[in-house]
């Protein structure tokens, strides 16, 4: 009985990580196509140099070969549920700014939040099958700062649009690191298929 209950534990990871990334892969490409939209909606400069912006976790990461299966998602977990909060509120923004007259870029956002929303769950998924229940939510989030003006703002929502998609090529990244055998991994590794 032991055994059946962790070969099924081990499909059900193998399962998760598979769809993990190709999840990971297919929001990437949503959010360049989104970013692309919001650039042009917003008549901002893609090449717009966007400093770090608050509130916003930073992909990047010192040490990533050290992290531990666990650290990996409890990190991507905590980057999610911040990026849902964010796209909530840029997606309510937009909405007050421009009402329905610019409907595809709220569909875009709404679709992007959806997508969003669905892995932060995913993430959730594999920390209950790792026998670690997810952390709770503390709170929603920062929000922008409220500080800032029109432009400012498109600005902020460009920086996280652009963050969000770094964290979508770490995501995917990570995931595949969790699929091979290393030391410091608690997760056992399963066999990841390409996007």
């Amino acid at each position: 009985m032991a055994a059946a209950d962790s070969s099924s534990a081990a499909l059900r990871r193998h399962d998760l990580c598979s769809r993990g990334i190709r999840l990971a892969g297919k929001m990437r490409s949503d959010v360049v196509d989104l970013l692309d939209t919001y650039v042009e909606r917003q008549g901002l400069d893609a090449s717009a140099s966007v400093a770090v912006v608050e509130g916003v976790p930073v992909a990047a990461v010192e040490r990533w070969d050290e992290q531990t299966g666990t650290q990996r998602l409890l990190e991507n977990l905590a980057a999610y549920r911040a990026f849902r909060a964010l796209l909530a509120q840029m997606l309510e923004e937009q909405r007050e700014q421009l009402g329905e007259a610019d409907a595809a870029l709220g569909q875009a956002l709404a679709a992007v939040l959806l997508q969003v929303s669905a892995f932060a769950y995913h993430l959730e998924e594999l920390l209950q099958l790792e026998s670690r229940g997810p952390p709770s939510e503390e709170g929603a989030g920062p929000p922008p700062p409220s500080h800032l003006g029109l432009f400012e703002r498109k600005l902020w929502g460009l920086g996280v649009l652009r963050e969000l998609a770094q964290w979508a090529v770490r995501s995917a990244r990570d995931l595949r690191q969790l699929t091979k055998p290393s030391p410091g991994s608690s997760l056992a590794p399963c066999r990841a298929e390409s996007p």
